[in-house]
């Protein structure tokens, strides 16, 4: 359902921690110059680390987008995408070479001094055939991934969001029954070789206010194991308001011992969208804005913080007229900054 991480490599990245000048003749207005090569990225920036101490990505498609924008003078859609551009979000860790991709994200996240937030999004069976269908082969070829995952943290910072959805389509039946067992295990495997890592900090996705409730999440979440998780995320990808998700993750961490847990504000700003097929009010919905910014300074003791998961502009799938899922698309971006507040 959210698509996965289809940027450049992360071996990049370690070298694009410094700040990037603009560069490069005329483009596309879409991140690509007119003979098909991506455009360099802007110079972005960041906030003050106290509130938010996530790394900003200066390789991302929304800094590409803005020196786009900037070299065809399209001044107002450049400040427009710098709203995204200059806050930190999630690094989705592809299938392919998964010790490379951490490695680059968190070695250029040190370099910052900052944490590098990543998303694994992995798990056979992935999304039950969907947009975002695919995941690991088999239970083994995910054991493997994953742990080139770890060793690609090592001891750097990195907060985990730990595969969006799979727990979700375990409760609503999506995932066949011969696959649950072996996913329960894979998950609870997953958080306990990831905190063998020193400095990673890992939050197991527990779905959002809109679908199921805590009562059926608490037991699966558990069996997940969310005992030996840092604690879980909410609304990841999705648009349910945060006071509804920090109502919907406080009622199911007091079912869970207490754990706090993460928020994707990332494109919550005006909630759940109602129209349409209710099928799929998840997939590009029209009129959505971005939320609250990344930060630690939530104000409530159990929300460590809200979290751009979902990198804002990206498709979740090809329907509204949107690209394939995890594509960059400039137009939806442009329609959630402006209807930010």
């Amino acid at each position: 359902m959210y698509g996965s991480y289809t940027g450049r490599m992360a071996s990049a990245a370690a070298g694009a921690v410094v700040v990037l000048l603009l560069a490069g003749c005329s483009s596309s207005g879409d991140g690509s110059s007119d003979d098909g090569a991506k455009d360099p990225p802007a110079a972005v920036g960041r906030q003050p680390e106290g509130d938010d101490p996530y790394w900003v990505n200066p390789d991302g498609n929304a800094a590409r987008q803005v020196a786009s924008y900037v070299k065809d003078g399209e001044k107002g859609n450049a400040e427009l995408i710098r709203k995204i551009a200059e806050q930190p979000v999630g690094e989705w860790i592809g299938p392919e070479n998964p010790q490379e991709a951490a490695k680059g994200f968190t070695e250029a996240a040190e370099k910052a001094d900052r944490d590098a937030l990543l998303v694994l999004y992995n798990i056979p069976h992935r999304d039950c055939g969907q947009f975002s269908k695919g995941g690991a082969a088999d239970g083994d070829a995910y054991r493997a991934w994953l742990d080139g995952v770890a060793k690609g943290i090592g001891d750097r910072r990195a907060t985990v969001i730990l595969e969006p959805d799979a727990l979700l389509h375990l409760v609503d039946g999506c995932t066949p029954q011969e696959f649950q067992e072996e996913r329960y295990d894979l998950l609870k495997g997953a958080v306990e070789r990831l905190k063998q890592q020193p400095a990673t900090t890992v939050y197991v996705d527990a779905g959002n206010a809109g679908w199921q409730s805590p009562d059926a999440l608490f037991e699966p979440l558990q069996r997940a194991g969310i005992a030996e998780a840092d604690g879980f995320a909410v609304n990841v990808s999705n648009f349910q308001t945060t006071a509804a998700s920090t109502e919907f993750g406080r009622q199911l961490s007091a079912k869970v011992g207490g754990k706090p847990f993460v928020i994707d504000t990332s494109r919550n700003g005006n909630g759940a969208y109602d129209g349409g097929d209710p099928a799929e009010n998840w997939c590009n919905p029209p009129g959505r804005a971005l939320g609250e910014p990344p930060t630690t300074e939530t104000g409530d003791e159990l929300v460590d913080a809200y979290l751009w998961v979902k990198r804002p502009g990206e498709s979740d799938g090809d329907c509204k007229g949107g690209p394939k899922a995890g594509d960059w698309w400039p137009e939806y971006a442009l329609g959630l900054a402006r209807a930010t507040k």
